[in-house]
């Protein structure tokens, strides 16, 4: 060993600061940048004290002490990352003001998770004491608690509004029920001060002459009435309605009868009208068609139309399909749903073809599409058919002509097709001797009628 390396070796032992253990590497650096990194490397959970690293276990801990799903916890924190730097006391605290509004598991993760700025306690104190203000006994569900509290906090509503909005709503006769179903599917309505609640009702009263038992109906039935601006649409689709014929007691035994008819849009039941007008169907079906009135039987066709909409029909072809094939709106919107959707999952045809083929909406599915369709599809499974039958062929052709073309040729057919088979007891449609009584009596001729035939017959003669 030279003097030099002695040297530099005695040194390094001088001051204990600079050595630094690596059991990896099994030698002891004196390079403190370099020992910094490799701590970095070898121990990584040394944080600081007060870095949202080390809050991790502990509102993890939290979190799960109050029910949230473990699996879910890293997704949940990794999304809201702000959480970790939040007081862990006052995240109980919003924790428990959560839970003294509904004591449910359920709730506080569906809650939680919808809207994670709840369990920030400055948003969420104001709710500390409870939903004052309602009746005793008044029970909102938690999916209605958990609207209120997401609009509150998004647009920091302040607490005494939206409990005077709810109040107003109680004493106008709202129901609990009701009340749920519009906190349900419009909380936006938390933020209309309770003057303008009060002036949806007044305008309701005035224009459709309703009570507050029937102002509670339509709005359990279609809550949008409090919507921002549906006044001015109202007021447009009343006018719409009295230009169209219909006065006050008809439009409202109609809004009585489905408050849905307040989501039309301005113009549109005067189009469903117009296709009414043009129908060029059998009197019978056109009578069974406007039998309640022609405002209902605008509306069915909007209903329908809105149907074959859903499924990814043009407006314009909607209204050609129940203009070719009027039965369609004789039938209601379930049954048209339910050949739909055996179109779709069953016969495994594309729903285009219902434009070029609307007779298959206009039939009866029990008897008419079910049975022809059981024999097709046998006929395919045992190579029975010569080319594809389609929607058309299989829809358009007569009982008899249907019968004669594939149940009659194939004897297995006959107890699936049951229309005519030979075993089958076909009943007539008037009982025995009932055509005695159509028979025209015989008038008996009197003595004067002979005379006048005798004399018109001398004077040919």
């Amino acid at each position: 060993m030279t003097i030099r390396k002695a040297r530099f070796f005695f040194t390094s032992f001088s001051t204990p600061s600079t050595l630094i253990p690596n059991p990896s590497l099994r030698y002891f650096c004196t390079n403190t940048t370099a020992v910094k990194r490799i701590s970095q490397v070898q121990y990584p959970l040394q944080f600081l004290e007060k870095s949202p690293q080390r809050n991790l276990i502990a509102v993890s801990s939290l979190l799960k002490k109050y029910g949230f799903p473990a699996p879910e916890l890293p997704k949940f924190l990794e999304k809201n990352r702000r959480l970790l730097n939040l007081d862990l006391v006052k995240i109980e605290k919003s924790l428990k003001i959560l839970l003294s509004l509904k004591p449910s598991q359920e709730f506080l993760v569906s809650v939680i998770n919808s809207c994670p700025r709840v369990l920030e306690y400055d948003a969420i104190r104001k709710w500390e004491g409870g939903i004052r203000g309602l009746e005793e006994g008044s029970i909102l569900s938690s999916l209605a608690i958990r609207n209120i509290l997401e609009v509150s906090v998004k647009f920091e509503l302040d607490y005494d509004c939206v409990l005077g909005s709810l109040k107003c709503l109680k004493d106008l006769g709202v129901s609990d029920i009701t009340l749920n179903k519009v906190l349900e599917t419009h909380p936006m309505v938390t933020m209309m001060c309770a003057d303008k609640i009060h002036d949806s009702f007044e305008f309701f009263v005035d224009a459709f002459g309703v009570g507050n038992v029937e102002f509670d109906r339509i709005l359990r039935v279609y809550p949008g009435v409090l919507a921002f601006g549906s006044q001015n649409k109202f007021k447009r689709l009343l006018g719409e309605f009295k230009v169209l014929g219909f006065n006050k007691d008809v439009i409202k035994k109609q809004l009585l009868r489905d408050p849905r008819i307040l989501a039309l849009e301005v113009g549109e039941l005067s189009r469903c009208l117009e296709l009414l007008k043009s129908l060029k169907c059998r009197e019978s079906i056109k009578k069974d068609i406007f039998h309640d009135g022609a405002f209902k039987a605008g509306y069915e066709v909007k209903l329908r139309v809105d149907c074959l909409r859903n499924h990814g029909i043009t407006l314009r072809d909607a209204y050609g399909v129940l203009w070719k094939e009027p039965r369609v709106i004789l039938y209601h919107v379930e049954d048209v749903e339910k050949k739909i959707e055996f179109l779709l999952h069953v016969m495994k045809i594309d729903i285009p073809c219902l434009v070029e083929v609307p007779e298959y909406l206009g039939v009866n599915f029990e008897k008419h599409i079910l049975p022809r369709f059981k024999v097709i599809d046998h006929l395919r499974s045992i190579g029975g058919l010569g080319d594809e039958v389609g929607l058309r062929e299989l829809i358009k052709p007569s009982r008899m002509k249907f019968y004669n073309l594939y149940v009659k040729p194939y004897p297995e057919c006959e107890a699936i097709y049951g229309r005519f088979a030979r075993n089958t007891e076909v009943r007539s449609q008037h009982p025995v001797g009932m055509w005695k009584l159509f028979k025209p009596p015989n008038n008996p001729k009197s003595r004067e009628d002979i005379m006048n035939i005798k004399s018109y017959m001398d004077s040919l003669a």
